[in-house]
């Protein structure tokens, strides 16, 4: 399963956005990527996901797969609109 999201926090994926999508997403059992300008990190890692340097108004891809992927994907949606991180496409 796979969601794409636009990023419109005005910094982006930075520290904080970062850890609520990490923290979020930890305890599923579904894998789970982010995909970024061809590059595709673990979405459970804090350094992976920083690493990609996300500005706002950027376009992103999640994917999940396993188990629970539906509900994973349904709770990445909820933490990045109630947060303000950005919305879906």
């Amino acid at each position: 399963m796979k969601k794409t999201y636009k990023i419109t926090s005005s910094e982006g994926l930075h520290a904080r956005p970062t850890t609520l999508l990490v923290t979020a997403v930890t305890p599923f059992a579904s894998e789970v990527t982010m995909t970024y300008k061809d590059k595709t990190v673990n979405l459970k890692s804090i350094m992976g996901v920083m690493a990609l340097g996300v500005a706002s108004g950027s376009v992103v891809d999640i994917s999940a797969e396993g188990p629970d992927a539906k509900e994973l994907l349904d709770k990445v949606t909820e933490v990045i609109i109630s947060n303000g991180i950005g919305e879906e496409c």
